[in-house]
């Protein structure tokens, strides 16, 4: 790979990538100085003037990941150095960056891992097809041959790739389908998160970066929204630099490339990664030395705004009518031809899917405090209550619960929009709804979580179940409110990013020629806060703005998706909320007992060790029943599979689980050892003989396949149970003698089928009963039926005798004679125990049956 490298970075190709990348940083750096003066007077006139807008009502977390990591787990992955898979354990921290280690030891141990990868700007692929798909794309001259074989082949079925357009490529498979999707819900929001790598508490250095960004793409002729917008700073210029440095490289070293396609591919994604590591080493240094400078000349900045702070406000007003006026009638007239028809379409497609999305929030969020309730309503004590919430507490960043939510929004379609307003792709929309709504989703635990903690404290001997009811429904009113006030700025917000750069696009061409003229109005003193091209992007906003408000406003009226009115305000609903914002974050675990003792007990060690292993995560690691399969010739950590997930199915289904326990008792331990007790007992009393026919009872109806054939196996049992009756009152009718009952019995030869019933019989001490004897007489004639009706009369005879034996409960004894066919030996056996002990006890039963024969 090295050699590789050098031979196509040579000296004069690095003095290339150095220079453009020096051309772009210094505009940019021209650009960002200007709007760095303008984004700190908006500051600081916003935080004199103050902004209007609803007040939330949910509370917000300061730093929702302290002391967490998001998921850990091993799986295949391949390494371009050998061309060979290999396991490796992979751990994500709360900065969403995969890091992977050789084992899951090594991380243990506290080594440096192998790689870091941070996941901005790339794509989770979950198919070989799709990727391949991609990599043909990046050499447009190069086309592969049909029946051509790819440079890599995944090991598995289920593979993992994250795509990159300009970095390196990152190959991982896995064993099983569920594991493949933990796996991909985990990687889609290590993603998301890195995307949304600008801080939006940056009042300053963030519009000013974004600002400046935007006006170097719209001077090079590119107004719609970049799917590249995405990352930090510096990965952001980087990305900027290769969309013009990319073409211009392959264009030199393409023809230079040797080799099969395949090989030209991976050698091109190779020198690829390398240009792109290198352009971004030098855009990271230059930014910082940009925002350096900048940060520098704040304090004189500062001083000058509030001092001259009305007369910047008033020039600036004198100059925004002077443009206005030569903008208006432009925009007013292209606003109605082009945009108002829109409008209303383009907001319905962006408010059923993301409504959906914030809906399906709402659901997830109670659904998880409904089977908290009814958990505690079986063990409501406080410590399970602490280990219920220490997994709700998280719930807003367990990329495999919140997948549900952001599938709802992944179906934003906007057809038609890319070529007519310069929409690339819906993704910018899709990925800052996801972000919303997992912002919303920790409000609202987090909210509850104050409230219930509140609570807790103040009423020691109330119901838990009941404060919690009362907390989530409090919880789930201010979530609506919070949620239509979210989602109505989201569509402004987008309805702007859709149509102000059609706009400027259409509006420049006449505008920007007669601009200049418009900056001699401006004092130089207060030049650097009043620039005229912000001014006329202000302007065209204004134009638009009334009638995206006005469009939203009548949705928010008919109260389509469940938005509220502006003028719907919760007022003194919670009037000390506000204050429990300034709380603690809650250690329920802690605090509420529950793994206290394990952390204390792996405490030796250093701080390190320690603090790794106090370190909670909020994604449970895959567990798997059993050996893992492993790839051939490989010798290396076992890949867990998705056996065990305890967030997803597992805990939804433990109050049925736990009710089902206390009603099904097993009397004599496991089901190993009632099979023990069912065969080598000695003769049960006649109570232990019910419950061990309870036990067998339920034992048969658990291998039975479903409901419906348990039902009309019991209907036949009963069928025969009449047949039996029947036949017992004509016994007693008839007058047969004993020498003619013997003579029948050495004409039929017993089969295999009741061969161990003799052989148990020949074991006993005491000779058998006449009972017995009708028995063994009543299965020989059952021999002697076609083979087609064997099986009903097996029912009618083990059914018989249980009825017979018991009448108080014949449910439970009819079930008892549905029995499997490996199993019949021994239930015929046990069965013939129970008669000997019940024509011990009593005299009355056997007399009967002397009478019937």
């Amino acid at each position: 790979m090295g050699d590789l490298i050098s031979t196509h970075l040579d000296e004069g190709k690095r003095e290339v990538i150095t220079a453009r990348t020096g051309e772009l940083m210094g505009e940019f750096g021209r650009l960002y100085e200007q709007q760095y003066a303008v984004a700190l007077f908006n500051k600081m006139r916003y935080d004199i003037e103050g902004g209007g807008g609803p007040q939330n009502q949910l509370l917000h977390r300061k730093v929702p990941l302290k002391n967490k990591s998001i998921f850990s787990g091993a799986l295949f992955q391949y390494l371009e150095e050998n061309k060979k898979w290999r396991n490796r354990f992979l751990f994500i921290p709360d900065s969403y960056n995969i890091n992977y280690y050789e084992n899951k030891q090594a991380h243990d141990r506290g080594l440096h891992p192998k790689g870091t990868i941070n996941c901005a700007g790339y794509r989770v692929l979950t198919s070989m097809e799709e990727y391949l798909e991609l990599l043909n794309t990046s050499l447009p001259g190069v086309k592969a041959k049909v029946g051509s074989s790819p440079f890599l082949k995944c090991a598995t079925q289920f593979p993992l790739i994250l795509w990159h357009p300009y970095a390196r490529h990152y190959y991982f498979c896995v064993v099983t389908e569920k594991e493949q999707q933990k796996w991909n819900a985990v990687f889609q929001d290590c993603v998301r998160h890195t995307n949304n790598g600008l801080p939006e508490e940056c009042k300053v250095q963030t519009p000013a970066f974004t600002d400046a960004v935007r006006l170097y793409r719209q001077a090079h002729g590119h107004y719609g929204t970049w799917e590249m917008m995405c990352g930090t700073p510096p990965q952001i210029l980087a990305n900027l630099v290769m969309e013009t440095l990319l073409p211009e490289m392959r264009d030199l070293i393409t023809p230079k490339l040797k080799g099969k396609m395949h090989e030209r591919q991976r050698n091109w994604m190779l020198i690829s990664d390398a240009v792109h590591g290198l352009v971004q080493s030098q855009t990271q240094a230059q930014y910082e030395a940009v925002v350096q400078s900048c940060e520098a000349g704040r304090p004189p900045l500062e001083t000058t705004i509030r001092t001259d702070m009305d007369q910047i406000i008033t020039s600036k007003e004198h100059v925004t009518s002077k443009i206005k006026a030569l903008v208006l009638p432009k925009a007013e007239k292209l606003l109605k031809v082009s945009i108002q028809p829109y409008i209303s379409s383009i907001l319905e497609a962006l408010m059923e899917p993301t409504s959906r999305g914030f809906f399906e929030v709402r659901d997830l969020f109670f659904r998880e405090l409904v089977d908290m309730s009814k958990n505690l309503l079986n063990d409501g004590n406080k410590e399970k209550l602490g280990e219920h919430m220490e997994k709700i507490s998280m719930l807003a960043f367990h990329p495999v619960k919140m997948q549900s939510c952001y599938e709802k929004v992944e179906t934003l379609s906007l057809e038609g929009l890319q070529q007519r307003f310069d929409v690339s792709s819906p993704s910018v929309f899709v990925q800052r709804a996801q972000i919303l709504m997992r912002e919303q989703m920790d409000d609202a635990v987090y909210t509850f979580e104050q409230l219930l903690h509140q609570s807790l404290e103040g009423q020691e001997g109330e119901d838990l179940c009941k404060t919690i009811q009362r907390c989530q429904d409090r919880v789930i009113k201010k979530f609506d409110y919070d949620s239509s006030t979210v989602r109505k700025k989201f569509f402004r917000e987008a309805l702007l990013q859709i149509f102000i750069p059609y706009m400027l696009k259409q509006l420049s061409p006449s505008c920007s020629a007669e601009l200049p003229r418009f900056q001699e109005l401006i004092f130089e003193d207060f030049s650097r806060f009043i620039l005229v091209e912000n001014i006329f992007e202000e302007v065209v906003l204004h134009t638009v703005m009334k009638d995206i408000m006005m469009a939203v406003k009548e949705a928010a009226v008919q109260r389509r998706h469940n938005l509220y009115r502006d003028s719907i305000v919760l007022t003194n609903s919670d009037p000390n909320l506000l204050l429990l914002g300034e709380n603690p974050p809650i250690d329920w675990t802690e605090e509420y007992g529950g793994g206290q003792e394990e952390v204390e007990g792996e405490n030796a060690g250093d701080p390190e060790a320690q603090k790794r292993r106090r370190m909670k995560q909020v994604v449970s690691m895959i567990q798997i029943e059993g050996n893992a399969p492993m790839l051939p010739n490989e010798s290396c950590l076992e890949v867990p599979a998705g056996g065990n997930i305890p967030e997803e199915e597992t805990e939804v289904q433990s109050d049925t689980s736990l009710s089902q326990k206390s009603e099904k008792q097993v009397p004599n331990g496991t089901k190993e050892d009632m099979n023990k007790n069912a065969v080598n007992e000695k003769p049960p009393t006649n109570g232990s003989a019910i419950k061990e026919e309870e036990s067998t009872t339920e034992k048969s109806l658990q291998g039975t396949g479903s409901n419906s054939a348990i039902n009309c196996a019991i209907q036949e049992i009963d069928n025969a149970v009449k047949e039996a009756e029947h036949e017992l009152r004509t016994q007693k009718t008839a007058e047969s003698s004993s020498s003619k009952e013997e003579t029948a019995a050495e004409e039929v030869k017993p089969t295999s089928d009741c061969e161990p019933i003799n052989q148990a019989n020949e074991n006993k001490d005491t000779p058998l009963s006449t009972e017995e004897k009708s028995l063994d007489s009543m299965v020989r004639e059952a021999e002697a039926v076609p083979p087609s009706d064997q099986q009903e009369n097996h029912i009618t005879v083990s059914t018989q005798d249980s009825h017979t034996e018991n009448s108080s409960s014949p449910s439970q004894h009819d079930d008892s004679g549905f029995q499997s066919p490996a199993n019949e030996a021994a239930e015929e056996e046990h069965q013939t125990e129970k008669e000997e002990c019940n024509d011990s006890e009593t005299g009355e039963d056997t007399g009967k049956g002397e009478s019937a024969q």
